[in-house]
C-alpha cells in the first residue's frame, strides 16, 4: 500500500484551511485518512503551520511520500533536514548530538529570518499607512482650499449684494436733493 502525506481541505469558501494527513495514495483528497499530523493555514502572513514534528518524521522515515506542497511545508519546518541528519547518523558520518546541534543552529537562523521578515512586513505596512495618510492630507488641503475659495466668493457676492441696495438707497436721495437745489 502506497502511503501519501497530503493536504485535506477544510475551512469555508474563499478561506482555505488544510489538515496535513497520512492517507492511502488511492484515497480522494478529502476522503478517508490514516492519521492527522498537523494543520496549515495559508491565510495568515506568514502562513501558520501546526505540525506534530515527531509523527511527520516517523512517517517520512517509514516511506510515506509527501505531495509537493507538503514537501515544501516539511522543508520550511525542518522535517526534511532532520531526516537527512538522522540518515547521516545511521551512516556514521556524525553522532546524534552533532546532528541535534546542527538542527538547533538551523532553527535559530531560521527564527532570525522569520523575525526579520515579520519586521519588514510591519515596517512596510507602517510606511504604506504613512504614505496614504500624507496623500489624504494633500487631498484634504485641496478640498479645504476649494471650500475657502467658495466661501470667499460667497462672502464677496453677499458683500456686493449688500452694497448694491445701499448704493440704490443713496442714489435716489441724491437725485431727490439735486432738483431741490435748482
Amino acid at each position: 500500500m502506497a502511503t501519501k502525506i497530503r493536504l485535506q481541505r477544510r475551512g469555508h469558501k474563499r478561506y482555505a484551511f488544510y489538515s496535513i494527513v497520512i492517507a492511502d495514495a488511492r484515497a480522494p483528497r478529502d476522503g478517508k485518512f490514516t492519521e492527522k499530523i498537523g494543520t496549515y493555514n495559508p491565510n495568515t502572513n506568514p502562513a501558520t503551520v501546526d505540525l506534530n514534528f515527531e509523527r511527520a518524521l516517523y512517517w517520512l522515515e517509514t516511506g510515506a511520500q509527501p505531495t509537493d506542497t507538503v514537501r515544501n511545508i516539511f522543508s520550511y519546518e525542518g522535517v526534511l533536514l532532520m531526516k537527512h541528519l538522522r540518515g547521516g547518523v545511521r551512516k556514521g558520518a556524525f553522532d546524534e548530538a552533532t546532528a541535534q546541534a546542527k538542527f538547533e543552529a538551523w532553527k535559530a537562523e531560521k527564527a532570525k529570518k522569520i523575525e526579520k521578515a515579520v519586521s519588514n512586513i510591519a515596517a512596510s505596512k507602517k510606511a504604506d499607512l504613512a504614505a496614504r495618510l500624507e496623500a489624504e492630507k494633500k487631498v484634504n488641503e485641496k478640498i479645504a482650499e476649494k471650500v475657502a475659495d467658495k466661501k470667499a466668493a460667497a462672502a464677496a457676492a453677499q458683500a456686493e449684494a449688500e452694497a448694491a441696495p445701499a448704493e440704490e438707497e443713496t442714489a435716489p436721495e441724491a437725485e431727490a436733493e439735486a432738483p431741490a437745489e435748482a
